[in-house]
């Protein structure tokens, strides 16, 4: 059982960091209770609004000396219920952790607090010369946020996702010691990757508080390619058909229709071209217009080939909006056609795309409830939504589960994986047994209790 907050545990956490960034009870505001789905809520006893690695080395050992359960949250953009306090006790928010310390030229890295957000680092770098490559659709989250599910996004294709640009992190453990794992080194072979454990650990194993990113110089020219099909097996049947041809592409988007229709309700504007079912995005960036011209026209003429009745070229700036800004708002867009949602993100090989797409419509089909879907089909990453619309609570739970149980249990069929880029949090806790296996959740929970044998961080996540 954990400690419930007394006044002295809150005067205490207030000494260790300043009187107005401790709340308490009716201070809280009720957005703190959830994250951006909102399928699961419970509401802290304690938000404590940390500033430095010192308050939270304070509040950690204090916490882990009374037993009281720890969650930590950046943006709360999360979509797995990862940073909901289920156990009440302390909300420990890093977002006011939000400086960029140094950018260092020469070693290609910058070092930020936890609480930078993706789009402010994303900015600051590109102002000088360089790019940050991952780039998950929701630009506001924070870096530690991304860090701690290892977040992917659009340029995973080319570039990788957010654990290949991550080079040390400053750690505070539950019982308050403070470790830096990594560092500025480009090769780090020196025992056990600790570094790499804390990546994807949803907040389980210690709390984030600097990071040290790798950076590339910046492509001069984005170019992009919006290509429509006839069909949606004709889209993804094409993808692998891209990759095989050795163009460079940064990013292989895949949307259908529906979706399209969704961003111009929520946004109000037009979108290049909506008359097909399915639509690819495809990106090629780099110095030399010359060769990224060369491949967007193999591409093109492959797409066609393929059954692709044209292929717009995504160049001027006004298109650039209308189609990024659409892509960006999807997930809101479809949030804002329906009463309530739940997103499932599953990971499956290219090869297999086509086959689960397809029978996500089956599903919906034969459940009667509506099921759009967009992803990365250049790495196999889905974000299917189930939508609630008009069905009563009963209804809806039942025929959510049901389908969330055949959708993951596809995505096991086809050699896939019940997360892409989104965690396990709360959410999937059921699935992720199914699909790992008991040796592999033992494993976990053998590390979870060498890094926080008192069950203080994030209790009740991911097993």
């Amino acid at each position: 059982m954990y400690k419930k907050l007394e006044e002295a545990d809150l005067r205490y956490l207030r000494s260790v960091t300043a009187d107005e960034r401790v709340l308490a009870g009716s201070q809280i505001a009720e957005d703190y209770s959830h994250d951006e789905l909102g399928g699961v809520r419970q509401m802290p006893e304690a938000l404590v609004k940390a500033l430095s690695t010192e308050e939270v080395s304070a509040v950690m050992a204090y916490a882990n000396e009374k037993h009281i359960p720890v969650v930590v949250r950046g943006s709360g953009t999360g979509l797995v219920g990862a940073a909901v306090p289920l156990h009440g006790g302390i909300l420990l928010e890093t977002l006011g952790m939000n400086r960029i310390l140094e950018l260092d030229p020469d070693n290609l890295t910058v070092t930020v607090q936890p609480g930078v957000l993706l789009m402010d680092l994303a900015a600051y770098v590109e102002k000088n010369d360089f790019l940050y490559p991952p780039d998950p659709g929701e630009k506001s989250a924070t870096i530690g946020g991304n860090i701690s599910t290892n977040a992917g996004g659009m340029r995973a294709v080319k570039y990788g996702v957010t654990r290949d640009y991550v080079r040390g992190l400053t750690v505070v453990l539950p019982d308050g010691r403070v470790e830096t794992l990594g560092g500025k080194m480009v090769k780090n072979s020196t025992g056990y990757s600790l570094l790499h454990l804390m990546i994807g650990s949803e907040g389980t194993l210690g709390v984030i508080t600097e990071a040290v990113l790798k950076l590339i110089p910046l492509p001069k020219i984005t170019v992009s390619l919006l290509v429509p099909f006839p069909s949606v097996e004709g889209a993804i049947r094409t993808v692998p058909e891209i990759i095989k041809s050795k163009a460079s592409l940064t990013a292989i988007e895949f949307f259908e229709r529906e979706t399209v229709l969704f961003a111009e309700d929520y946004l109000g504007k037009k979108f290049p071209d909506t008359r097909f079912p399915a639509y690819l995005l495809l990106t090629v960036d780099g110095s030399d217009r010359t060769a990224i011209d060369s491949q967007l026209e193999a591409v093109a003429t492959l797409c066609m080939d393929r059954g692709a009745p044209d292929a717009y070229l995504v160049d001027t700036d006004e298109r650039k909006e209308s189609v990024w800004k659409a892509r960006g708002a999807f997930l809101e867009a479809i949030k804002a056609s329906t009463t309530e949602m739940d997103e499932c993100d599953v990971v499956v090989p290219r090869s297999r795309v086509v086959e689960f797409i397809e029978y996500t419509h089956q599903v919906s089909r034969e459940l009667d409830v509506r099921i759009p879907s967009f992803g990365h089909a250049g790495d196999g990453n889905l974000h299917v939504y189930i939508c609630r619309d008009a069905l009563d609570e009963d209804t809806w739970k039942k025929k959510l589960e049901e389908a969330f149980s055949r959708m993951y249990g596809k995505a096991n069929q086809l050699c896939g994986l019940v997360s892409g880029e989104h965690g396990i949090g709360f959410a999937k806790k059921q699935y992720l047994l199914d699909t790992v296996g008991p040796g592999q959740v033992a494993l976990m929970r053998g590390i979870k209790q060498v890094f926080d044998p008192n069950g203080i961080l994030n209790p009740g996540k991911l097993f």
